[in-house]
């Protein structure tokens, strides 16, 4: 089938190629010249069959709604918009309800896999009318890894992105509990070699996952994160699944906390942040900062 994909970054650069491997058609558009097939969203619809289907895969907010309100003008009934990048639940339901009254269908698609998704495949969580996700399909079944699980149509409008909040907020915890456990490892004088301890733990533990593989590689990289500054960002999904929990009274305390870990790293050059730091570059490709 023929796809639009707007947005060519790290991520939609290697969806791109993904999905073009498969066999379906992608015609692609990005604000750089040196990324893009056309030069506009309006020659991108132009280039696509109907019923069309147009991916973007922008930063959240003001690049995805300005975005969506050109591409509200130029498709026509019976196409559909699937918004891949990281928007706000809420956004959704705005978004889904602005294209309706056009007769254009909506579906969000949360996206995992970061920079090695090209090869692995992309886990993927996406909320829509079934119609809706049924004109995607093959595209999903394209980007998601090989096998029987790694995408799931989660509900509604909305509830692919807010599935993807949820894995962020699990992500957020996961990696702060590596990174406590390998500061005090760090810490004590008994233990002489950190970055075996972690090694040794891929193999036959309940601890064992890709996070733990990709501390591994980091510490492989810098054995004790030395060129690191212990500073880590939060995407704003960590936040959104605390304000959810608060708006849905669950409590989060392991995600809360790891959230607010983040924030500590600001005033001081945290240790826990160096593996965060690094973590968040090996799975995403997110940029760290090097000391000076």
């Amino acid at each position: 089938m023929e796809l639009g994909l707007v947005g060519l970054g790290k991520m939609g650069g290697n969806m791109r190629e993904r999905i073009r491997r498969a066999g379906h058609t992608v015609i692609g558009y990005d604000r750089n010249a040196d990324l893009a097939d056309v030069h506009s969203l309006e020659e991108l619809v132009g280039s696509l069959k109907g019923p069309r289907v147009v991916w973007v895969m922008v930063p959240a907010g003001a690049a995805t709604q300005s975005t969506v309100d050109e591409l509200a003008e130029l498709l026509s009934p019976g196409d559909i918009v699937v918004d891949g990048g990281n928007s706000r639940w809420t956004d959704d339901e705005k978004h889904a309800e602005e294209l309706r009254a056009k007769g254009i269908g909506f579906v969000d698609c949360g996206v995992s896999g970061g920079v090695w998704g090209l090869e692995n495949g992309y886990a993927l969580m996406y909320g829509g009318d079934a119609e809706d996700v049924a004109k995607a399909q093959p595209i999903f079944d394209a980007l998601k890894p090989e096998g029987d699980f790694g995408a799931v149509h989660a509900g509604k409008v909305g509830a692919g992105h807010f599935a993807k909040m949820v894995h962020n907020g699990i992500e957020y915890a996961m990696m702060q509990a590596y990174a406590e456990g390998w500061e005090l490892l760090e810490k004590v004088d008994s233990v002489t070699d950190v970055r075996e301890v972690f090694r040794s733990w891929q193999e036959g533990t309940v601890i064992r996952s890709w996070l733990l593989d990709l501390a591994v590689n980091a510490l492989d990289d810098d054995e004790h994160l030395d060129k690191l500054r212990g500073y880590a960002a939060d995407s704003g999904e960590g936040r959104w699944t605390v304000e959810a929990a608060i708006d849905n009274a669950v409590p989060l305390p392991a995600i809360t906390a790891s959230l607010f870990a983040r924030f500590a790293s600001r005033q001081d050059d945290s240790p826990q942040m160096k593996m965060i730091a690094a973590l968040r570059n090996q799975f995403g490709g997110h940029a760290v900062e090097n000391k000076k």
